[in-house]
């Protein structure tokens, strides 16, 4: 596998359209294996959220485009359409430093413990093109990618 950073500079430098076909190739294997993880398609659905959300408030901030990226899958999750600005304000209650965030890394990092590798790097790689979809992946995006890759 190449050097963690070359591999955010490759996602970092991707164009809208590729994001969306390799989010939606990899959605398509990511959740029906975690429905047959957990028998309960809803909660292979919320574990999938949750790593989602977990992506988008990793630095603390929602840029319009991870909500561009991700609002059919948001849509679809929550079953009804969610507005940038309620989604905004769910990222700011989940700040990088909050309690939340950090149990849900913990039950993440559990999850990923428990699946084959591909599954776990099929994650994995949402989790960094959602970081990635503004151009960057700051530090603490980085850091949180990390703590996912362990």
């Amino acid at each position: 596998m190449k050097e963690f950073n070359q591999i955010c500079k490759e996602f970092e430098q991707l164009d809208v359209l590729s994001y969306g076909a390799i989010l939606a190739e990899k959605s398509a294997k990511i959740l029906p294996a975690l429905k047959n993880i957990t028998q309960d398609g809803a909660t292979g659905a919320a574990i999938y959220a949750t790593f989602i959300l977990g992506a988008i408030a990793a630095d603390g901030k929602l840029s319009e485009e991870e909500y561009l990226l991700v609002y059919p899958l948001l849509s679809a999750f929550f079953g009804e359409s969610v507005n940038y600005e309620e989604v905004k304000y769910a990222v700011k209650l989940l700040k990088p430093e909050s309690k939340e965030l950090k149990n849900s890394v913990d039950a993440m990092v559990d999850i990923l413990g428990k699946i084959d590798e591909e599954l776990k790097n099929d994650i994995i790689i949402v989790c960094m093109m959602i970081c990635a979809i503004d151009g960057k992946i700051s530090q603490k995006e980085k850091r949180w990618i990390k703590q996912l890759i362990a």
